[in-house]
């Protein structure tokens, strides 16, 4: 392979006696492409592009077909076409990209022991994570069928090598492993006595079935596969009796359901099956009565055969901040539902959290904390004890019946959500802290990386470069420190996705070691060129751009309120969502948002609604920056107010008291450290007051000279006055064009406001 970024991928050549030859894309399919990969020692062909992707070849062209059937141990197995009548060119040269995932050391290709391939080295993954959802994937991509199961220990024997700690995190409808979020942040170490391994079930062959357009492989519509091709499977009776042959032969339970799919849903392509009649006892569909002639008549209308099975059910969190953290949510019956927080605790949100992967429970919450679902509500009064294997092996009541509406949906948050922020911050500066099982904790600096710090910042929204600070107080660590030897690479595109450390809550213990970043973030933003220079950043003013969230358990959780024209408004909820959320987090001082809610979930509020519509891109700085409409045309109502709840702990402007929090040891918030804008700031502030005091002196000046000039009867001239005021009016700047286009920019003012 030539002309790629990485050993797996690049221009196929072969080499043919003394020359290598360039392959026309005509003549390589997926097939012959899987063989180049495995030939290569790489796993399948994850894609196979044509038309010289990676640029045209020098030299002869390969001019056969390469007629692979998949079964061959090396590409010269391959049975060859005849020579092309018509001569390929280098425009036309085939590529391949191969995965970097294979089998070893098992009996067939489609087991052993799982290895990946990392910068050229390949090396055993590690299984403390590893489950049936990931083998899934991994089996599909191989052309393997499914995965049967994941054995444990050295059942393929002991390895040798690295051992890659990468979590895999798939819902079992990925194309490849690549496709799913990966971890690998604060993870254990771990041995080749726990290495990763899964027995698929095989190639295709006679008879093989499979479901398709379900939301997991037990659930969809029914495909046989007869003579090298897949084909549908249709009937005009079909009942549980089929449903139950066919989940069985899947190894997928019982069936739940089988019904005929809508018309959308329907297949398109050949018929394998018609007018199958089972006795339910059968454990393959081709031994029940196919005998029926494709020219009989049927009773009714045959049509494609769809079927759930018991092993189609799925939990899994929405609308959260993260992967573990979120409104829980089943998959039953080729529907998803949500479960009711009648009764819901802590032992109900641990299975859920042990059955994703997600350690242990820290938070059952409800009353739609993460948002109102929609749909089915599947569970209700819910009743675990904490040691199930799936939520739905709990005690509760009947599937679908229940006495709630969706804003009781109930969710959890779980003790490997992982999240960032800057403590001390004034936007996009400060100390770097981690959210993890339940508490926020420092990130030590030993082994941190530049690509380390601008993956940080560009998980906080905050740019994508940025730089460690080194003036930092001396002292201990006070509180957690969660994290060290955070070491990114090139190949990490995610922080999450960086090895470090385990964690351990004692990483370090001098405050020299935490990390303070400052990003890029802070001083350029899209749609800016420069951040003006707002004191309000660190030091909020009484009278401009006050916001609070009013309702709530604290100050970090409630409506959203903005303080315009002397008096508290509340914003409407259209187009509110996790990114306007965020963005409101930040200027709260509490972290990053977990849910961006609507419908008035913490109750309705009084006086004007200032703002509509608002749309935030994530990464600005306050709510005030954001795109918006001024909320006086009456097309929203209290009952639509926005509201958030966020991670953290408020660190700002605290309307009650009238300070800045954590500004009661000093002006500045905690930290001993002062950001250039309030640097900035001070510097202007002292030069204006200097210049304001050259000003009067000039004025008193001129006045007594004046008074010692008039005569005695003249009356006294009136006395100048001259008001430098500051109109605390809310612009904002309507861009018709948000994605760089060119057009007309209007002012959209909140009522009684002039645009500067």
């Amino acid at each position: 392979l030539v002309g790629g970024d990485s050993p797996s991928s690049g221009r196929v050549e072969i080499r043919d006696g003394n020359q290598w030859k360039t392959v026309c894309d005509s003549d390589l399919g997926p097939k012959a492409a899987d063989m180049v990969c495995r030939d290569l020692q790489f796993g399948a062909a994850l894609s196979v592009p044509g038309a010289a992707h990676f640029g045209e070849g020098v030299g002869p062209m390969w001019d056969r077909e390469l007629q692979c059937v998949g079964n061959e141990s090396f590409l010269f197995s391959c049975p060859r076409g005849s020579p092309r009548d018509q001569p390929c060119t280098h425009t036309n040269a085939a590529g391949v990209t191969c995965t970097q995932f294979r089998l070893v050391n098992g009996s067939t290709r489609c087991e052993g022991r799982v290895e990946v391939q990392v910068l050229g080295t390949w090396g055993t993954l590690c299984a403390s994570h590893w489950d049936l959802s990931d083998a899934h994937v991994l089996c599909h991509h191989l052309n393997c069928g499914f995965a049967e199961s994941i054995p444990g220990g050295g059942h393929f024997e002991r390895a040798t090598g690295p051992i890659w700690r990468d979590s895999f995190h798939c819902d079992g409808t990925e194309a490849h492993l690549g496709q799913c979020p990966v971890t690998a942040l604060g993870a254990s170490p771990c041995s080749h006595e726990n290495n990763a391994a899964v027995i698929c079930s095989g190639p295709a062959d006679y008879a093989s079935l499979r479901l398709v357009g379900g939301g997991s492989r037990c659930d969809g519509r029914v495909e046989i596969f007869q003579h090298g091709t897949w084909g549908r499977v249709l009937d005009d009776q079909w009942d549980e009796q089929e449903a139950n042959v066919v989940c069985r032969q899947l190894q997928c339970g019982e069936a739940e359901i089988a019904y005929n799919p809508t018309k959308p849903e329907r297949g398109m392509g050949p018929v394998g099956l018609r007018g199958v009649r089972c006795a339910g006892h059968e454990i393959n569909l081709t031994l029940c009565n196919t005998s029926l002639p494709e020219s009989a008549p049927v009773v009714g209308i045959a049509v494609d055969m769809r079927v759930a099975c018991w092993g189609d059910r799925q939990v899994r969190l929405v609308n959260g901040p993260g992967r573990c953290a979120g409104r829980v949510e089943i998959y039953y019956r080729g529907s998803w539902g949500t479960v009711c927080d009648d009764g819901w605790d802590l032992p109900d949100a641990t299975v859920v959290c042990r059955q994703l992967g997600c350690g242990g429970a820290v938070e059952a919450v409800g009353s739609t904390r993460f948002g109102a679902g929609s749909g089915q509500i599947w569970l209700d009064g819910v009743n675990c004890s904490g040691a199930e294997a799936a939520l739905w092996d709990c005690p509760a009541g009947p599937w679908g019946q229940h006495d709630c509406g969706h804003k009781e949906d109930a969710g959890v948050v779980c003790s490997e959500f992982m999240a960032l922020r800057l403590e001390n911050s004034d936007g996009c500066s400060g100390r770097l802290q981690v959210f993890y099982n339940g508490t926020w904790g420092s990130v030590c600096s030993n082994s941190m990386t530049p690509k380390a710090v601008s993956l940080a910042c560009k998980e906080l929204g905050c740019g994508d470069r940025g730089y460690l600070e080194t003036r930092l107080p001396y002292g201990r660590v006070s509180g957690l420190a969660w994290l060290d030897r955070v070491e990114c690479g090139e190949r990490n595109s995610s922080f999450w996705q960086c090895p470090s450390a385990p964690w351990d809550p004692q990483s370090c213990e001098d405050l020299r070691d935490e990390i303070h970043i400052t990003c890029n973030g802070n001083f350029e933003l899209p749609g800016h060129q420069h951040l003006p220079i707002s004191c309000s950043l660190s030091l909020p003013s009484p009278d401009r751009e006050k916001i609070r969230a009013v309702g709530g358990e604290n100050g970090c959780s409630g409506r959203v309120e903005v303080w315009h024209r002397g008096s508290w408004g509340t914003v409407c909820d259209d187009s509110w969502d996790m990114q306007d959320a965020n963005v409101t987090c930040r200027q709260l001082g509490c972290g990053p948002a977990v849910s961006a809610l609507d419908e008035a979930a913490f109750g309705e509020g009084t006086g004007p609604i200032w703002l509509e519509q608002v749309e935030c891109q994530g990464t600005e700085l306050s709510l005030q920056d954001c795109w918006a409409r001024p909320g006086d045309s009456g097309a929203c109502r209290h009952k639509e107010d926005a509201a958030v709840h966020c991670l953290g702990e408020q660190q700002g402007w605290d309307p009650s008291q009238g300070y800045w929090q954590g500004a009661r040891e000093g002006i500045f918030p905690t930290g001993g450290r002062v950001s250039l804008p309030v640097i900035i700031c001070i510097i202007l502030g002292a030069l204006l007051c200097l210049l304001l005091a050259l000003l009067a002196g000039q004025v008193r000046s001129a006045r007594a000279g004046r008074r010692g000039s008039e005569r005695p009867w003249e009356p006294f001239p009136e006395a100048v006055y001259e008001e430098i005021g500051y109109s605390p009016a809310w612009e904002k700047q309507v861009k018709f064009s948000r994605s760089g286009g060119v057009g007309p920019s209007w002012g959209a003012h909140l009522p009684g406001s002039s645009p500067s």
